[in-house]
């Protein structure tokens, strides 16, 4: 190993090293370069370990590299009313002004029928990308006579899949070379039942590009350079635009008020369209909006073990499709009605991955009655929904600012070192008073003078 200048490290095999071998290094370089002492370094690394030295076993080899835990909140938001059966969801996420406004949320539905959510579908997505030079259609002519072949060449990989009511749906070859010269891709759909099914969907796609480029070379109808195939890649794609959900509420206008809007509920209701509306046309304003709805999708996500990531990646990608990115959500008001609403893609799993692995992961899922991952689905697309109702509701009425801050004081506090009178105090003078960090460390001060 080499410590160099100041802030950087050069570094063989770290990864070959054990866990104590990697915090004495990092807590050398961190006492020479930012005198942090090496053994406050060590002991903070280590308070976050699991007392389970098995349980922390589990943990270390979720990823690479690993010296101990970070820790995210978990919370719940119990009687969550949907298609009439009442959840207590588990939420990880660091920001307690989502969770306190989802609950918020959730406690307003649930007295008006609550949320209703119905699975479009659940198709998944695969491709091979792959170069060929030649006739396109006489590679469309050679795929059509051999695309049952290829199938039944990859059947026994599907078989178990297929076993549980999953597999591959269908296999297209599409024709990409409009937009690069040589380009192609073999297109394939599944259904990969309550797994997420990353690794099966991969596997399928190597097998299958595999036997297509040998397919492809050993056929009598290609001579020349069109026996030669390049596979790219194989691999899922985490756009899955036919793996959707949709989830709605619906009232009439005049009992959306629950007497604290400060205005009529018309007026409300008609604030609370235009500010969707907003979202609509503005990029700007839309992808605000959508991050909101996905405070509450990926807390869901997170504490269930699912990726967010992929998740998110995917919503983005369908708030784009029109060519504008654009709100996730929508709303009408007809007939009296007020209705709100969310269409969503989103490929989760309740089977495989962290989801049996990670103890709390495990426990969300109970707290959930086990759900399928159709259920898990409308569960996730439910708070997403419930946390833009909430997010908008104080919007268009006290602002955003007054509930988050207000949740956001004890963070404030606890960065000043507040002791427990303080905050009590502090919590009692800010009951009608709006938060800021300079304004919390005023009052502290003050506090602290007058004592």
């Amino acid at each position: 190993m080499n410590l160099n200048l100041p802030g950087q490290i050069q570094v063989e095999g770290f990864s070959k090293w054990n866990k104590v071998e990697k915090i004495e290094f990092l807590a050398k370089h961190l006492e020479q370069n930012v005198n942090l002492p090496a053994q406050n370094f060590s002991q903070l690394i280590q308070s976050f370990w699991h007392s389970d030295a098995e349980a922390q076993k589990i943990f270390d080899e979720f990823s690479e590299n690993t010296i101990t835990n970070f820790y995210f909140p978990y919370g719940v938001v119990p009687n969550f009313l949907l298609n009439e059966k009442l959840y207590c969801v588990p939420m990880v996420i660091e920001e307690s002004s989502v969770v306190a406004a989802c609950s918020k949320s959730a406690k307003f539905w649930r007295k008006r029928g609550g949320f209703h959510a119905t699975i479009i579908s659940t198709e998944k997505v695969g491709q091979v990308h792959f170069y060929w030079e030649g006739n396109p259609q006489k590679l469309q002519s050679f795929f059509a006579d051999r695309r049952e072949e290829l199938l039944a060449f990859v059947a026994p990989i599907a078989s178990s899949m297929q076993a549980r009511g999953g597999g591959i749906k269908s296999l297209a070859l599409l024709d990409k070379t409009s937009e690069d010269p040589g380009l192609y891709q073999l297109f394939l759909t599944f259904e990969t039942c309550d797994a997420m099914g990353a690794n099966f969907i991969n596997s399928i796609l190597e097998a299958t590009a595999q036997r297509w480029k040998e397919m492809v070379s050993d056929a009598q109808e290609f001579v020349g350079s069109e026996k030669s195939l390049t596979v790219i890649m194989s691999i899922l794609s985490n756009f899955t635009p036919n793996c959707r959900v949709r989830v709605n509420v619906q009232c009439p206008i005049d009992q959306l008020d629950d007497g604290t809007l400060g205005m009529t509920p018309k007026e409300f209701a008609l604030k609370f369209n235009k500010a969707i509306k907003i979202a609509e046309l503005d990029v700007y304003r839309a992808t605000t909006h959508n991050k909101g709805i996905f405070n509450g999708i990926d807390a869901v996500v997170l504490a269930t073990g699912n990726d967010f990531r992929a998740v998110e990646a995917c919503g983005h990608a369908y708030a784009s499709e029109s060519g504008r990115y654009r709100s996730l959500s929508h709303c009408t008001l007809s007939e009296g009605l007020f209705t709100f609403w969310l269409e969503i893609p989103m490929a989760l799993g309740t089977v495989g991955g962290l989801t049996g692995l990670h103890p709390l992961a495990r426990v969300s899922l109970d707290l959930l009655h086990q759900p399928s991952a159709e259920k898990l689905m409308q569960v996730a697309a439910s708070v997403g929904l419930a946390q833009n109702f909430a997010a908008l509701r104080s919007l268009v009425t006290t602002g955003i600012q007054r509930g988050h801050m207000r949740m956001h004081l004890m963070n404030i506090l606890n960065h000043l070192e507040a002791n427990e009178e303080e905050r009590g105090l502090a919590k009692e003078y800010f009951a009608d008073r709006v938060v800021s960090f300079k304004a919390v460390r005023e009052l502290l001060a003050s506090l602290r003078n007058y004592q």
